[in-house]
């Protein structure tokens, strides 16, 4: 049983990961909505919080999280640190779990792969070798 386990975490997350990360996503995204968190510079920046990943325990949610226009995504991350201990106790309340998880902030940075993954598909080299490829057929 034990193989079991480990084989699913290789897979990537269950179900109810997803579903708890969920969760804790609309949570959070209601509580930056209605200004729950008083903070100055949570107050003057819209907030995207595009995915939350939880451990396999559900005891650790990392909490994935974008400044409108990326712009001073540093001190957004420091905000929302401050103020982890409110937003522990406030997601305790809105999601009915058996332990309210530690969490934890990180910059969502897939915007900035997509953006430098389609200026290099736009080189004149990639598009040369594109071309190339797709009148062999």
């Amino acid at each position: 049983m034990a193989r079991q386990h480990q084989k699913q975490s290789t897979k990537g997350p269950s179900q109810r990961q997803l579903r708890v990360g969920e969760l804790i996503r609309h949570a959070m995204a209601e509580m930056l909505t209605r200004g729950d968190i008083h903070d100055p510079v949570l107050e003057g920046h819209l907030i995207t919080i595009p995915e939350v990943r939880m451990s396999p325990d559900l005891r650790m949610a990392t909490i994935y999280v974008m400044p409108l226009g990326g712009r001073d995504s540093v001190k957004v991350i420091e905000a929302l640190s401050n103020n982890r201990k409110f937003l522990r106790g406030e997601i305790a309340h809105r999601v009915n779990l058996k332990f309210a998880p530690d969490i934890r902030f990180r910059i969502d940075e897939r915007f900035d792969e997509a953006e430098r993954i389609e200026k290099i598909l736009r080189t004149p080299r990639v598009r040369r070798d594109i071309e190339n490829t797709s009148g062999e057929d």
